[in-house]
């Protein structure tokens, strides 16, 4: 049976990762407080998206001209104004109130101090990958993870899957367009070995051969950079995929190492990789992850 080119994220997406960011907590010490800090946030997105109703539901044909003309049916441009996001954002914040430290306490007041239109400004900024202010970025994060809840329940509410995209456009996603946050090497017996590229926004993952780059779709100058621990053993699950032809890269968790590897988890907690990355200045990340937020 041949792999799907595209799946729609299940309904256990934010529970797994939580675990799978609580199992880091302890894996990873010198990112202990921000991984246990994520892990909470994490969770508090799988009880929004299972508990609260959306705030706004499309019609039952809204999405089929796009689906039927290979078009992302969920285009953030045209949704964000409909959506209801902040409702989700909310809901988030009251979950996490009770559940972190005195540290992260004034980034959930300052986003209840904003108006309506200043945290539409910061979704904005989030869903077109900019960095923005110094003062806007410890409060992005948040922000992302409201939306990624309103983008994954109206990606599970689709008719079905959509296409795989054209060659032209299969680095972006096919069900919202946003880039990918990483890709993904499963392990399952169905679809063992087969790379899928992990939306950064609602986390639809779409097949992409694992022998080309996924930003410029070169082949042939491909090379893995990984952390390794003291006995030269890989420290995590995850490598950077590097391209010599384009100077870019894009982190890759290998599922066939570790069953519950995530595309969000792992690649935040191996941020020592993007760090030695930086500091040898060849290669420039081409993902997005909205959950960490750096400047330019």
């Amino acid at each position: 049976m041949d792999p799907p080119s595209v799946t729609l994220a299940g309904a256990d997406l934010f529970q797994k990762r939580a675990t799978r960011l609580r199992e880091l907590v302890v894996q990873v010490p010198a990112l202990d407080e921000f991984l246990e800090f994520m892990a909470r946030v994490v969770q508090a997105q799988h009880q929004v998206l299972t508990d609260k109703a959306p705030g706004w539901k499309p019609a039952p044909d809204a999405f089929d001209e796009a689906l039927k003309h290979g078009l992302p049916p969920l285009g953030y441009q045209a949704l964000l104004r409909d959506v209801h996001w902040q409702g989700d954002l909310s809901a988030l914040l009251e979950g996490v109130e009770f559940h972190i430290g005195q540290r992260q306490r004034p980034l959930l007041e300052s986003l209840r101090s904003k108006t309506a239109d200043e945290l539409d400004a910061l979704a904005v900024n989030v869903l077109e990958a900019r960095s923005g202010s110094h003062e806007e970025r410890p409060l992005m994060p948040l922000v992302a993870a409201a939306l990624q809840v309103t983008w994954v329940r109206l990606a599970q509410a689709l008719p079905r899957a959509p296409d795989k995209p054209a060659v032209q456009a299969e680095a972006l996603c096919p069900t919202c367009g946003c880039p990918p946050v990483a890709s993904v090497i499963h392990g399952e017996q169905y679809r063992s070995g087969v790379r899928y590229l992990h939306c950064s926004l609602c986390a639809t993952e779409w097949h992409l051969e694992r022998v080309k780059c996924s930003l410029c779709g070169e082949g042939g100058q491909l090379i893995y950079l990984g952390l390794d621990d003291e006995n030269g053993k890989p420290f995590l699950p995850i490598q950077a995929e590097a391209c010599d032809h384009c100077d870019h890269y894009l982190k890759v968790a290998l599922r066939e190492q570790h069953g519950r590897a995530d595309p969000v988890a792992d690649n935040l907690a191996s941020l020592a990789l993007d760090l030695m990355l930086a500091e040898e200045g060849k290669y420039s990340p081409s993902g997005y992850n909205p959950l960490l937020i750096v400047g330019d």
